[in-house]
């Protein structure tokens, strides 16, 4: 150990050393914080949790120290005894956890699942509990069941609670604070000559007047402004009533505090959370037969009632649409309870029936939002497509009778993907028109929307009158840029339909697995590198342009500020109400009003309205209607007809699956319109740049092309071939029979798997393959290194999969005719499991020396010394680096 210097100090305490306490420099830091104390260290790793150094990151070593009568190696006996402790240890462990998992996994799950509505034999319900509990032939699938629905009630709760303090913070309905601003009329004492109270002030909001700014307007907004006057009064009341609410005997930070995750679950070795299994199985159960057994029997018996039994039986979803039947039921119900309550002044019942009339309100708006608008829209897309697929409505009937929750899934899934691309596509055209053009639908980039506080707030009569709206929006869409350019081009190009994407479960090219390389690999990289919403953005631009100097309305769409700011400015300080008023037609004036008073971010600007604004605005719509067409038309037909005539040209008169022949044309139309691109932005740098520009990006397509065969062409093919060995073919083909390889769909399914696989490497530890990886990924196309990619990843990953493949066949091909076929078969099976095996004794092996390490430490360590940071310098002694450190 090297000894300090007079002077020197320790970073932490900032005394010197002494021969009790010396100075050690663990780390790779110089100057006055080059050197510290063991004990200051050990304190300081402590509390910080950390065993590397917070300035240079070097991790701090210890060395340890044993007693002098420690033997050279551990007896056996000591190394049996620290086994049999290990084993029983980890046998209570095993044991403890095997129950933990039983209790979370098996008795929460089953006893939510075997809550089951029944029918009795006449024709009514009753909750029953479905007998055994433990039935085997099901055990797995009420075990899966069950913990859905456990997921469903724990969801449940924790939106309602997120629910109550969107109602706390964002504040309640006017029809529901009315309730609480009633209350001080009728007070002891109040004269009266006493000014009313506020209470009627909201109901001046459901006249006419209300209807303004519907449009935009957030109501929660309106709220806040009227809560101002009387905020400290009320405040003040709430918090106290909050306080007494609140209050508790017991210690419930100190409880908190000693509830941890691990605790509540069992995962520290405790028996506590058996406790915590019986609660979560009585709460459950009494969520289920609240939420789930109530709203059922009431629609239930409401369906009966009403005689639409048989209809709701045939829907195939009787369980979902029973109990939306019950909650629309319940919220009537709750409705005319609170209207009883309100006659007969019941205030606290009245409130109550209001907040859970607001519970059953939001869910079910929710369902409608989330549910049945994209189900519709699904539906509506497939039903106007069905002549791009030679289909009809017969079909689509008999697939949703034979797999209803498939089927009624997947249109779910596209009407989501469809609402998402358009909601994408509107807030691109708010970046490029004029703010306030947009009026009449919502800003989702808006902070001040809150899509929660409007369904708690806005009447249902006017969430009906959106998704009404919605619904005639998005279903002319899908009329005029799907099923009018489908029969466009049955009326031009006669021969160009139906599409081909019917599946073939004996071609040799697993259409499945093409899909999913298409979906999973070709048009997220399309999507990422292409500079797709750039173009689009360009051509959007350009439209708008065109449109507005053909029809003279480029100052409504675009605006004119860029041109006349200071002329716009000082109009706005001369006569403001004259230029908005002047600008904007009377129809829209009120509208932009409320736009203007809800002070967003977006706010508004002014234009100039030219003459015969309302024929030039329907102009534009129809001009808009022509181009969507038209669009459509050109993205139907040019991808594929460009795709086909490629594919013809590989597979001849041979009919592809037209999800390809697409994705091809794709990519031609987006080589073709990037390499113009590039070729127009080169132009004006003259021909020597263009030259050179051409030799490097013709150098980087080499090493590109040359990466892509290695890495998305060799590995996957190898990796698809190995899985295919190891195992499809010992699964799916019998020993008699000689399996058949498709190199094509190997590649594909090695394609898919190399993705998992580099995806799991850069989620996993850090070791040498995801360095390079992220080197990779790192470099990019334009700074990529061949010479890098090749010795680093492409050659050792080739090696390794080449000697899977072949060694295990050299070694079949050298036994005995009788026993190649069976060796060929099962040798690429058994190579796994030696791999395996291996794994499994290295990691046993280790485990046994920490086990090792442990018992001695145990016995026989008595304390670490800090271990000092030698610099690796030839030519240098200790005491010279030291000399120089410290004149540092």
């Amino acid at each position: 150990m090297q000894v300090a210097y007079d002077g020197d100090i320790c970073r932490v305490c900032r005394s010197e050393g002494t021969p009790d306490k010396p100075l050690y420099h663990p780390c790779v830091c110089t100057g006055s914080i080059k050197f510290i104390h063991q004990e200051c260290l050990v304190q300081w790793l402590k509390h910080s949790r950390k065993e590397y150094c917070e300035l240079c990151k070097h991790r701090f070593a210890f060395t340890p120290i044993y007693s002098p009568d420690m033997p050279s190696r551990l007896p056996v006996q000591d190394i049996f005894a620290g086994l049999v402790t290990s084993v029983g240890t980890a046998i209570r462990y095993w044991f403890h956890y095997t129950l933990v998992a039983f209790a979370w996994l098996g008795v929460v799950p089953l006893t939510a699942c075997k809550y089951k509505c029944s029918k009795t034999q006449s024709g009514g319900t009753c909750c029953s509990v479905s007998y055994p509990l433990l039935a085997l032939e099901n055990l797995l699938a009420d075990c899966l069941q069950g913990c859905f629905v456990v997921t469903c009630t724990l969801c449940a709760f924790i939106s309602l609670v997120w629910l109550r303090e969107q109602i706390v913070h964002g504040g309640a309905p006017q029809w529901l604070e009315q309730n609480q601003q009633q209350q001080p009329q009728h007070a002891p004492g109040a004269g009266e000559n006493q000014p009313a109270p506020a209470a009627a002030e909201p109901m001046a909001d459901n006249g006419p007047a209300a209807e303004v700014p519907d449009i935009q307007v957030d109501p929660a907004e309106d709220i806040e402004l009227e809560d101002e006057a009387g905020a400290e009064d009320v405040g003040d009341a709430n918090n106290g009533a909050q306080d007494d609410m609140n209050w508790n005997a017991l210690e419930w930070d100190r409880a908190a505090e000693e509830l941890t995750w691990e605790r509540m679950l069992g995962l520290d070795g405790s028996l506590v959370f058996l406790e915590h299994v019986f609660w979560v199985v009585s709460l459950n159960t009494l969520f289920i037969l609240v939420f789930a057994f109530c709203p059922y029997h009431i629609g239930h018996f409401s369906v009966v009632g009403l005689g639409f039994e048989n209809n709701v039986q045939a829907s195939h979803f009787e369980g979902l649409i029973t109990t939306i039947v019950g909650y629309i039921f319940l919220a009537m119900t709750l409705i005319l309870c609170h209207g009883l309550a309100a006659l007969v002044r019941f205030q606290r019942s009245r409130h109550l029936l209001g907040v859970c009339y607001i519970v059953v309100k939001v869910s079910l708006l929710v369902v409608v939002e989330i549910g049945v608008f994209p189900v519709i829209c699904g539906w509506w897309l497939d039903i106007c497509s069905l002549e791009m697929f030679d289909a009809s409505l017969k079909d689509r009937e008999l697939s949703f009778d034979s797999a209803p929750g498939t089927t009624m899934f997947l249109h779910w899934l596209v009407g989501m993907v469809y609402v998402f691309y358009f909601a994408s596509f509107i807030l691109l055209l708010r970046e490029v028109l004029r703010p306030g053009v947009l009026w009449f639908l919502r800003n989702l980039n808006d902070p001040d929307f809150n899509p929660v506080q409007e369904m708690i707030h806005l009447p249902i009569y006017r969430h009906l009158r959106r998704l009404i709206l919605s619904v005639v929006v998005f279903g002319s869409i899908v009329l005029l840029m799907l099923w009018l350019p489908i029969r466009t081009i049955k009326f031009i190009l006669p021969a160009f339909l139906p599409y081909n994407v019917m599946l073939y479960s004996d071609a040799p090219v697993s259409e499945l697995s093409l899909e999913l390389l298409l979906l999973q690999v070709v048009l997220p990289a399309l999507l990422e590198q292409g500079h797709t919403r750039q173009w689009l953005k360009g051509l959007v631009r350009a439209w708008t342009v065109t449109a507005g100097y053909l029809l003279d309305l480029h100052s409504y769409l675009l605006g004119d500020q860029e041109e006349n700011d200071d002329d716009a400015d000082q109009q706005a300080n001369n006569n403001p109400q004259g230029r908005n008023n002047n600008a904007i037609p009377d129809g829209l004036h009120a509208a932009h009003q409320a736009i203007l008073q809800q002070g967003g971010p977006v706010g508004f600007q002014p234009y100039h309205q030219p003459i015969k604004f309302s024929f030039r605005i329907v102009l534009l719509i129809v001009f808009m209607c022509v181009t969507l067409l038209v669009a459509s038309l050109v993205c139907l037909t040019l991808p594929v007809f460009a795709g086909r005539y490629l594919m013809s040209l590989w597979t001849g008169s041979a009919k592809i699956h037209e999800l390809y022949t697409a994705a091809c044309g794709l990519y031609v139309c987006w080589l073709s319109i990037r390499a113009i691109t590039v070729l127009l932005a080169w132009m004006p740098q003259g021909r020597r740049v263009i030259l050179l520009k051409v030799q490097e990006w013709t150098l980087m397509i080499l090493k590109t092309v040359v990466v892509a065969v290695l890495l998305v062409g060799a590995i996957p093919l190898l990796l698809g071939l190995l899985f295919e060995l190891v195992i499809v073919a010992p699964l799916r083909v019998p020993l008699d029979q000689t399996p058949l390889f498709y190199p094509w769909q190997d590649w594909a399914l090695g394609v898919l798997h190399a993705k998992i696989i580099a995806a799991i490497t850069l989620m996993g530890p850090q070791w040498w393959l995801k360095t390079v990886i992220e080197q990779v990924y790192a470099n990019g196309i334009r700074n990529i290194d061949l010479h890098f990619i090749i010795r680093k990843l492409a050659a050792p990953v080739i090696c390794v999969l080449l000697v899977s493949l072949c060694v295990p066949y050299v070694i079949s091909a050298g036994v005995t005719m009788e026993m190649q076929n069976l060796v060929q078969r099962r040798i690429y099976p058994l190579l796994v499991m030696v791999v395996m095996l291996v794994g499994i004794l290295s990691f046993q092996i280790r485990q046994f020396k920490r086990l090792y390490e442990h018992i001695k430490n145990d016995k026989y360590l008595v304390g670490q010394r800090l271990v000092n940071y030698e610099r690796k310098a030839a030519g240098r002694s200790t005491t010279a680096t030291h000399s120089s450190s410290s004149q540092e």
